[in-house]
């Protein structure tokens, strides 16, 4: 306790100052709304809502995305909180009685039918051409994987089914670049990686929209896990003319093969760390089902060290890579034209599908930022939950690089994010007709809090046209 009596608190009371504990959402809500996510959003659902009375669309996903980067429940419950903050409405730039009540949210998520939910993979691949056009990558190396959504200790959900993890709950497909979502399909758990035509559909969509609307002679690839080891889909990335890098599957014909290998045709490999020492062999396959002419190479590789310990011979983990890169098909041509041709020597591959690791990490990451166990009963309001958190992550991931990349690295994951960044002290003040934020002297210092308002208000245009 302080010596300086005047230091102690005697007593608490309440005030009536508009102040709030998360004035960073601020310039995240700001952020959404000059990017005009939120106003095209409510021109494509518009037409779910059936009264003008009430909150609209757009302001309704608007409150949904704050929520999303808030993180502050995962509970729908929490909007009846949030409705009594007065220092919150500010926050979001919103009216207190325009605030959501969780009655709302609930209508408003039960309100968008299944056959709509196309709109929001439409939004996201808008979203994506977006971010293409601002950073403008010379090659696009995209990836295609399952997400489990452990749904196990909920109560009964439609779609919750045994999943490959033996755990219940959902699986979508989700194609990721970087540490963006770009497009996804929500499915019930039992559905593998490579359900039916999925796969094939979603690459042919994204194939074509990134040659039509970025550049029609950037080079495309795609790193998928064992889960994809399909000749269709390995047959329709190749007449789609992108590369691609998959897992393979250890048959018998290809272990037997593998083990009559002798020692020296294998070439080692060293890399930058003292843990990146392996040894690899490439050689061409066809399995049985394939046509006469179908070969396919194949890079198989194995590490020499764990935990810094050299393994003895036959005691080595290998992995088999499928790829198209090096085959002399248009993939190469355009890694050449582009100055990656490098890509497609046998190193870089395995480096490439090593990197599906950090490609995970975005499910990890969008896992802490919205949560796995879905509010609703039915399948469509559940899918509608899904798809709003994915949109919403989409643009929390902008928002890190177009905003808050001078005082926040872009890899920070959400919960470090939000403590740093949105769970700041505020004070609103009203003087000359104008609302006024004003936050510590050491916030705006360590933040740099004026130039992160000034980047949030002036953010890259999304076209969407």
């Amino acid at each position: 306790m302080s010596k300086n009596k005047k230091n102690c608190v005697d007593n608490v009371d309440v005030t009536e100052n508009n102040i709030t504990d998360r004035a960073g959402i601020l310039i995240f809500s700001k952020y959404i709304r000059k990017s005009k996510a939120v106003y095209y959003l409510g021109k494509f659902f518009g037409k779910i809502r059936k009264s003008k009375k009430g909150v609209s669309v757009d302001n309704a996903f608007h409150q949904i995305m704050c929520n999303f980067a808030l993180g502050d429940s995962r509970s729908i419950s929490h909007f009846d909180t949030l409705k009594n903050d007065n220092g919150y409405a500010s926050a979001i730039e919103t009216e207190q009685e325009d605030l959501m009540s969780s009655h709302t949210a609930k209508r408003f998520y039960k309100a968008i039918p299944l056959q709509m939910l196309i709109l929001f993979r439409f939004v996201l691949l808008r979203l994506f051409i977006w971010r293409l056009q601002v950073s403008k990558p010379n090659v696009v190396i995209l990836n295609l994987d399952a997400m489990v959504m452990d749904n196990n200790d909920a109560k009964k959900r439609e779609g919750v089914e045994c999943t490959y993890k033996k755990i219940c709950g959902y699986t979508p497909i989700q194609m990721t670049w970087g540490k963006f979502i770009i497009d996804a399909i929500f499915r019930s758990g039992s559905k593998h990686s490579n359900h039916e035509d999925d796969s094939i559909k979603m690459i042919r969509r994204m194939v074509k929209n990134i040659r039509k609307k970025y550049n029609k002679d950037v080079p495309i690839i795609i790193r998928m896990d064992s889960g994809y080891f399909d000749q269709k889909l390995f047959a329709e990335m190749e007449s789609l003319g992108i590369g691609y890098i998959v897992g393979g599957v250890f048959y018998s014909t290809v272990r037997n093969f593998i083990e009559d290998i002798p020692d020296t045709a294998f070439k080692p490999h060293f890399g930058k760390t003292d843990e990146d020492i392996w040894e690899y062999v490439q050689f061409k396959d066809r399995r049985s089902s394939w046509k006469k002419d179908e070969f396919r190479k194949v890079i198989f590789f194995r590490h020499l060290l764990e935990e810094k310990q050299y393994l003895l011979q036959g005691c080595r983990p290998g992995t088999a890579v499928y790829t198209n890169l090096g085959m002399g098909q248009i993939i190469d041509h355009q890694l050449e034209v582009a100055g990656h041709v490098h890509l497609i020597h046998p190193e870089e591959v395995i480096h490439s599908y090593q990197q599906r690791g950090t490609d995970e990490l975005v499910h990890r990451s969008l896992k802490e930022f919205g949560y796995e166990q879905l509010p609703f009963q039915k399948f469509a309001p559940n899918a509608a939950v899904y798809f709003s958190m994915i949109v919403s992550f989409f643009l929390f991931e902008s928002f890190k690089e177009d905003v808050s990349a001078p005082v926040l690295p872009v890899s920070t994951m959400p919960t470090t994010f939000r403590r740093k960044l949105i769970d700041i002290a505020g004070h609103f003040v009203r003087h000359g007709g104008k609302l006024v934020l004003k936050v510590t002297a050491t916030t705006m210092r360590e933040l740099n809090f004026k130039e992160l308002w000034d980047r949030c208000c002036n953010p890259s245009p999304i076209s969407w046209a």
